[in-house]
């Protein structure tokens, strides 16, 4: 594989790097005949992004040398970070960026042309790897929002650097609702919240009923609304409920973009100030000594949304991701020893009025090996429920 980026391209492939930083420790590379893929997922498999660069992004590219078949590898985030660390530098000193994968030496070379002939090279250890895929469709979501990154990035301005979550909500009106998410509050010290609200007519589409609301980490959104605004692209949000993945997605004739981010499964503490009227209902109150649901995964209906390790059998030529959507009924068996893990991690009875304790709904992956031939969509692989990252 050999690919040679000049001009303000490198800037926009270093801030690719930047913001697939926000989510994993470690980068998927995998050239392909629709472009270079370049994909990271985080330790708790609750976040997966993907940049699919196309050839035309590049000055030259070849995905494999001819009677070979294209590598994939696995390298170290901060080692392919800290190639791009500087953007000002860059934007400044950088006239052309060639990246290389030698199979036979296990390197990947990546070699920045500078200014008054100085070049500079970095040679990164890889390991080869199967072919990271995420199995989602954003049309089968019912609630899209598409606005320009630079709206929705001036509307999460006010929130701390330090905050974990944000709700994204539909209020009155089809206003749009950004508030800063609070786990739980110390009754005697009162938490400041913060929310904007946005018009309808800021957005390009607005395809959502009002009261729905989603509760997501704002470090990847931050990341993925950076890179966004400075290739002046538009952000779509596509989403359905609480505990189910939302897909964020750019799109331009050179370069596509997707973040796949789990949302917290329980409901929104605030939901009164997002529905209409006639949609607010009195939240039953959970009862002291009460037992939680043991099948937690069953409640959440998020099948379609599993996200998988493929190996692809064959070359890959498709541009699009692939994607799979299960049956609507179909619910995972969960076997007696998931059982016992879920019951270790059941959350304690609570005392009524106490908000819940947050719980993130980890994505779904596995390894796959999936014949061309085969009529099914991969199959589930459970993964434990987590509070890490992501």
């Amino acid at each position: 594989m050999k690919c040679l980026v000049t001009g303000s391209n490198v800037k926009v492939l270093g801030k690719a790097v930047h913001s697939l930083s926000r989510i994993g420790d470690e980068l998927y590379l995998e050239p392909l005949e629709d472009g270079l893929s370049l994909r990271t997922v985080n330790s708790s498999r609750s976040a997966y992004a993907c940049f699919l660069f196309a050839p035309l992004f590049f000055q030259q590219y070849q995905a494999a040398t001819p009677g070979q078949d294209p590598l994939r590898c696995k390298i170290l985030m901060k080692s392919f970070l800290s190639v791009f660390r500087s953007l000002a530098m860059l934007e400044k000193t950088v006239e052309k960026c060639c990246i290389s994968l030698n199979g036979r030496s296990s390197r990947l070379v990546v070699q920045l042309y500078c200014k008054y002939g100085v070049r500079k090279t970095h040679n990164l250890s890889f390991q080869d790897c199967e072919s990271l895929q995420a199995v989602f469709d954003p049309a089968v979501c019912p609630h899209v929002l598409c606005a320009p990154a630079r709206v929705l990035g001036e509307a999460v301005l006010p929130f701390p650097p330090a905050l974990a979550e944000v709700t994204l909500g539909i209020g009155r009106g089809h206003r749009i609702i950004l508030r800063s998410y609070q786990e739980e509050a110390d009754s005697t010290v009162k938490a400041m919240v913060t929310e904007m609200s946005i018009g309808g007519e800021d957005f390009q589409q607005l395809q959502a009923q009002e009261g729905v609301a989603i509760t997501f980490c704002l470090k990847e959104f931050r990341g993925l609304l950076s890179f966004a605004e400075s290739a002046n692209l538009s952000l779509s949000i596509y989403f359905d409920g609480p505990g189910r993945p939302a897909i964020f997605a750019i799109k331009d004739s050179l370069l596509d973009g997707h973040f796949v981010l789990a949302t917290l499964s329980e409901p929104d503490p605030h939901p009164q100030d997002l529905r209409a009227p006639e949609l607010q209902q009195p939240a039953p109150q959970l009862q002291a000594h009460s037992t939680p649901h043991l099948d937690d995964f069953a409640l959440d209906d998020i099948d379609s949304y599993m996200i998988a390790m493929e190996t692809t059998v064959g070359s890959e030529s498709s541009r699009t991701l692939p994607s799979t959507s299960l049956s609507p009924g179909f619910q995972p068996h969960c076997s007696p020893g998931s059982h016992s893990e879920e019951e270790d991690d059941t959350e304690p009875s609570t005392v009524p009025g106490t908000p819940p304790p947050k719980k993130f709904r980890s994505l779904f992956f596995g390894s796959i090996l999936a014949p061309a031939h085969s009529p099914q969509g991969p199959s589930p692989v459970l993964a434990e429920d987590s509070e890490g990252e992501g």
